[in-house]
């Protein structure tokens, strides 16, 4: 076969769609030599986790869901020996193009993600420069979930956001109670890090800086520093502060959980992985309220698999209650409509969180110091990934800094900080088509805003807002499993979210105004999308009205299954994660967080499945060393 015919075979392999070989040579990062080096030379197949062709009729535990945490928990309950686990994944395994940094934003809308929308709003308006009023939600159909399809940011989120939890009713999820598991997968390799009292060596999870970054990093360094900011690493003793990112990166590939936690196990015999499987039901005993198995598609055929100990479901806060509530464990008079039986009354699909903020937040300069396709689409920066796991495609999805500061309406601590910047060196323009494909702009705002940038150098600040007041829902549309539910994020609909996240916009200029950005020529851009021309720049009506168009969601939807005692009406699990009203069925993932974390939420959601997996061996009698 030709170069051009395997360049071709390969990128047809990774992202499930036929595709020219001279479009991938042309428009995505030259993966030529790349491809044909990982794919033949370096990756070893059989390092990859290993598809069962059958599936036993029986297991000591059922995990739903490969991703952040369901990779976690498998690893994890097959540490003992003589315990069978089966791992149900919906999606496939990861490959070559999803271990490369740069190119994060390319697996949102392949085979990789389940590809959800939310439902347009009729009431508070969001997502309004968004073709339909619909906000692409991506999350991982894939071994490793969402760790597949993310910019790989590690933040642990803020030491007051565990305590809140406790607070709340549910003792061991202080910030001290969990810090030992975030250190328990760690492998941090940036030696300044691994010698502090928050970071540890020799855990599954390979967490590091990227070895590459531009100048305009350590200019968004300088910056905080003249905005009265310290520089330190926001994952320790505080969190207020700008930092360089740290991701899950390992020897400048993306480090997913199933890449962590799956690849080193997979030749346990008492660990079975079933990709390609779609979970559709919990088996729920009505007379005796215990879980005893699964119902799943495979090869489009239905099946059954029992559970002599528990169903774990992490699927994630879309999947998790889809199946609850196809399961009757939900919200009755919901379910009563969709004529399923109820077997629990839980507000299962309730207390939907996410970060939001306002996309397309776009920054001009005079030299040529941005992060542009065409700049690093060459065959010089490939081969440097090749050979020395270095260079440009080692940016963590772009995203060079973050930070974490206070606007005025954040507690007077400045402890505990509610907005977070996601700093990155390129913008819209820079690989337009992909954005506009992922983001789903409307043509007409595209082309207004972000078509006259297009040979410009720009860089983008992702300001977003930390802790919303605003909740939403996730509810069932069918009872056909199929069928996608109703997902409605309510973003916006307390006024106080958008007066924070304006002001957290007003910070992000002021790093614009830097000295140390004004050294690079920055100034805003400032065409306002067609639907927001009435208002002056800058003004409260301006910014509301762009928030309310370029939504930006961060992908980090949380707390439908809210963990909470048993005194709170509103909780789905206790907090040791078991349903109620539901013997031996559990959830471990991002929906059991009662309230959002202050930060990215990939990080905490590998916490949870640690946590979880400790707690599920000390109820069925194993001692746990902490």
């Amino acid at each position: 076969m030709s170069l051009l015919g395997v360049v071709g075979h390969v990128a047809n392999l990774a992202v499930g769609v036929t595709i020219n070989p001279l479009t991938i040579l042309g428009l995505v990062p030259v993966f030529a030599a790349g491809l044909l080096f990982m794919k033949y030379v370096e990756v070893d197949p059989e390092s990859h986790p290993i598809n069962i062709k059958k599936v036993r009729p029986e297991y000591d535990f059922i995990v739903v869901g490969a991703g952040s945490a369901g990779a976690v928990v498998a690893s994890r309950l097959s540490e003992i020996e003589n315990w069978n686990v089966l791992l149900l994944e919906a999606g496939g395994d990861e490959n070559e193009i999803s271990d490369i940094p740069t190119l994060s934003g390319y697996m949102q809308m392949s085979q990789f993600d389940w590809m959800y929308q939310t439902t347009p709003p009729t009431d508070s308006g969001y997502c309004l420069a968004m073709i339909g009023d619909r906000c692409n939600w991506p999350r991982g159909k894939v071994m490793g979930g969402s760790s597949v399809l993310n910019a790989m940011i590690y933040i642990r989120g803020n030491r007051l956001d565990y305590d809140q939890w406790a607070e709340m009713g549910n003792p061991g999820w202080s910030y001290d109670d969990v810090l030992p598991y975030f250190m328990k997968s760690e492998d941090n390799r940036n030696p300044y890090l691994a010698r502090t009292p928050y970071h540890s060596t020799g855990g599954y999870l390979t967490v590091q800086e990227s070895p590459w970054r531009t100048p305009l990093s350590i200019a968004f360094l300088q910056a905080g520093r003249e905005l009265g900011y310290q520089v330190r690493d926001c994952n320790g003793e505080q969190q207020t502060g700008f930092m360089l990112s740290q991701g899950t990166l390992r020897r400048g590939s993306r480090c997913s959980t199933s890449k962590a936690f799956l690849r080193p196990v997979r030749n346990r015999p008492n660990l079975h992985i079933a990709m390609y499987s779609q979970v559709t039901k919990v088996m729920i005993d009505p007379k005796t309220r215990m879980a005893y198995g699964v119902k799943f598609i495979r090869n489009n055929r239905p099946q059954f698999v029992r559970a002599k100990k528990e169903v774990i479901l992490s699927a994630g806060a879309i999947g998790s209650p889809q199946i609850l509530m196809l399961s009757g464990v939900g919200p009755k008079e919901h379910l009563e409509e969709h004529k399923i039986p109820v077997i629990s009354d839980l507000k299962v699909g309730h207390n939907l969180q996410d970060h939001i903020g306002l996309g397309g937040l776009t920054f001009i300069v005079d030299q040529p110091v941005t992060f542009k396709k065409q700049r690093y689409q060459t065959f010089e920066v490939a081969l440097e990934y090749i050979m020395k796991e270095k260079g440009p495609m080692t940016s963590l999805g772009g995203v060079e800094g973050l930070a974490f500061v206070n606007t005025k309406y954040a507690p007077k601590s400045g402890k505990w900080p509610d907005i977070q910047f996601h700093f990155a060196p390129s913008s819209i323009n820079s690989d337009a088509e992909q954005v506009r494909k992922i983001t789903g702009l409307r043509d007409s705002v595209f082309n207004t805003v972000y078509k006259p940038l297009k040979d410009a150098e720009t860089w983008t600040i992702l300001p977003l807002l930390l802790r919303p007041r605003s909740s939403g829902w996730i509810r069932l549309r069918s009872k056909d499993p199929n069928i996608y539910p109703d997902i409605i994020p309510n973003y916006f609909t307390h006024k106080e979210d958008v007066q924070v996240l304006t002001e957290g916009i007003r910070i992000a200029l002021n790093v614009s105004a830097s000295k140390a950005f004004q050294r690079f020529g920055s100034r805003p851009h400032k065409i306002p999308f067609p639907a927001c021309r009435q208002y002056e720049f800058d003004t409260d009506e301006y910014w509301e009205c762009s928030i309310r168009h370029f939504t930006f969601t961060i992908y980090h939807p949380t707390s439908t299954c809210k963990m909470g005692p048993a005194t709170d009406l509103d909780s789905v699990v206790d907090p040791r994660l078991r349903v109620y009203g539901v013997g031996k069925l559990r959830v471990v993932d991002a929906s059991i967080m009662p309230k959002i974390v202050s930060g990215n939420t990939n990080a905490p959601v590998i916490m949870i499945g640690e946590k979880a997996s400790d707690m599920i061996k000390e109820d069925w009698g194993i001692r746990v060393i902490h």
